[in-house]
């Protein structure tokens, strides 16, 4: 029984009162303690956090050592938010073996303390948030279920295989290490133009930047205005056209709209000293004039997601100030124009980030698409980067097929100079919003002159784009404004087909206020946005024309079938 005795004293040393000084011996002022002065409240937070920690870790190894034999009583029931009924417990183990127990309930009193910690800390506000984010990230990493020693699921599943499920764990990790990154969706179970991105068209441009798609009609009559879509550059088109079940294009075409799709170019080394410019005139704009060109129309309907809405709304700033009129309506999903708050990716983008490597892409560096998609993975690193770990890794599983996550994989890079710009303009110092402080292409850039009818779509629990970050792109277009807020993130909450029903979104005239009070006011209905957006479209459609019988004409001959060839490229 010396082990008890011996856990026991430590219990007691760990529970003894604080000296009267609040830890000032600790920091090192000696004469703070000599002259009785008072402590910090800072110093006073952190001595009460650290008490309440020992008292409560000390509670948890009495209560171990006395149900040893059994289930060990919920001493730390209730985990700062973050790790609230985590799912990484779901296991009846973690509850039932008292070691198990132990190490669960340790490591979530351990992730209480960390957080409140960091909270004690006096720091501007964005490196308090990066201060935040490094300590999940920490205690992400050093939750017990992320090693095999310490996850009873691991170890039963590796006994009852035989250690074949470390085995194909081991085969699992060296895969992925030649790969360059986790892979979250069966690798097999996917492939462009064979079950994702095949709805029927055709290429009918194509530059060094981008593919310009037309897609086939399905309805015997089209809207005169055709509708083009910018969809990020971050990654390929095909997130708004997965399989037919959840493709956002079936559905636009499906709903008489000639659409146009920009399929960006994975930046190869020779393109890799390419600007925003560049973006705006070789890849917008000229989407835009194959649109007007294809179909016979002077005016088009536009939809941007993401980075693509904020490359969309800057050509049509440019537009505006030259006085071209060829868009007639604006969407944009999931879009920043007021970077204010630029959500949990601001972590990553610092002045320092900036200055370390602004001079190597400025000279055509380009900044890699995984490194981009390992970032934001990190943001979400339970559900992203750890559960692969453990499902993959430690117990030898191949990945469920999962279309968003095959597609979250297939990443692209961008050039150099190009994302200079986007960061130091737009994260950095938030000039977009400000009207006449950047020029474009010659042009002063001014978002209110972008006088168009605007549907901005936004998503409750985005974590790129925070919905109220896209709130305020209400306050910055210059046309009349419907605001539509979805439920689920980024992804998911705009890939929401109306079949089956799912999830819900909100809407509401705009009103005078702050987001807070337009959320109280809205309506919530239950389904896809989807149809709310379609009708909102018809009205910008300019009548109806017959549909045409190809895509392209005789000056923009097809020059090859959808979903294109950039979109397989593969670059180093």
């Amino acid at each position: 029984m010396q082990w008890r005795d011996a856990a026991n004293q430590w219990a007691r040393f760990w529970t003894q009162p604080l000296p009267d000084d609040g830890g000032a011996a600790a920091t090192g002022d000696g004469d703070a303690v000599a002259n009785g002065a008072a402590t910090t409240p800072a110093i006073d937070a952190r001595a009460q956090l650290t008490r309440r920690y020992a008292e409560r870790i000390a509670a948890l190894w009495q209560a171990t050592l006395l149900h040893a034999g059994g289930v060990v009583p919920e001493v730390a029931p209730e985990a700062t938010a973050p790790y609230a009924d985590d799912r990484r417990f779901d296991a009846p183990e973690w509850r039932s073996i008292a070691y198990f127990s132990w190490l669960r309930q340790a490591w979530m009193i351990h992730a209480d303390y960390v957080l409140e910690w960091v909270k004690t800390v006096a720091l501007p506000a964005p490196d308090a948030r990066r201060l935040a984010f490094m300590a999940r990230q920490y205690l992400d990493a050093i939750a017990p279920g992320n090693f095999a020693a310490t996850n009873p699921v691991v170890q039963k599943r590796a006994l009852e295989s035989q250690g074949a499920s470390l085995v194909h764990g081991a085969t699992n990790f060296v895969a992925d290490a030649r790969r360059g990154r986790i892979t979250m969706s069966d690798p097999d179970a996917f492939d462009v133009g064979r079950n994702l991105a095949t709805t029927p068209g055709s290429v009918v441009f194509r530059n060094d930047l981008i593919e310009v798609l037309q897609y086939d009609a399905t309805t015997p009559e089209v809207g005169k205005r055709p509708l083009v879509i910018i969809p990020p550059c971050i990654n390929k088109f095909y997130i708004l056209d997965l399989q037919a079940r959840n493709s956002f294009v079936r559905h636009a075409v499906g709903q008489g709209h000639t659409t146009f799709m920009v399929s960006w170019r994975n930046i190869p080394t020779q393109l890799g000293t390419l600007g925003w410019d560049d973006y705006l005139q070789s890849g917008v704009l000229q989407a835009i004039d194959v649109a007007k060109r294809a179909s016979g129309s002077s005016t088009v309907n536009a939809l941007g997601f993401c980075v693509g809405g904020t490359l969309l709304a800057s050509a049509l700033a440019v537009l505006a100030a030259r006085g071209d009129r060829s868009v007639a309506s604006v969407t944009l999903l999931a879009t920043m124009l007021d970077f204010a708050d630029p959500g949990e990716i601001g972590v990553y983008v610092t002045p320092e980030f900036l200055a370390a490597n602004e001079p190597a892409f400025m000279c055509g560096q380009r900044m890699q698409g995984g490194k981009l998609a390992a970032a934001f993975s990190s943001l979400r690193a339970n559900d992203l980067v750890w559960k692969y770990v453990v499902d993959n890794y430690l117990q030898g599983r191949t990945p469920a097929a999962f279309d968003l996550l095959h597609w979250n994989g297939d990443s692209t890079s961008l050039p150099g100079p190009m994302y200079v710009y986007y960061i130091r303009e737009m994260y950095l110092r938030n000039r977009l919003r400000e009207r006449g402080a950047l020029t474009m292409l010659g042009e002063p850039v001014d978002l209110s002159r972008i006088r168009c009818p605007a549907y901005i779509f936004a998503t409750r629990d985005d974590h790129i784009v925070p919905w109220k970050s896209a709130w305020r792109s209400t306050a910055l277009l210059g046309g009349d404004m419907t605001f539509v807020l979805g439920a689920s993130g980024h992804i998911a909450g705009v890939v929401n087909p109306p079949d089956p029903p799912r999830r819900n979104y909100w809407t509401h005239d705009l009103p005078a206020g702050d987001a807070d009070a337009w959320l109280a006011r809205a309506q919530r209905i239950d389904g896809s946005w989807w149809p709310h957006w379609s009708a909102w479209l018809a009205h910008h459609a300019g009548g109806t024309r017959k549909a045409p019988r190809h895509a392209g004409n005789a000056a923009l001959p097809a020059l090859g079938p959808a979903p294109g060839d950039y979109v397989r490229e593969e670059v180093a």
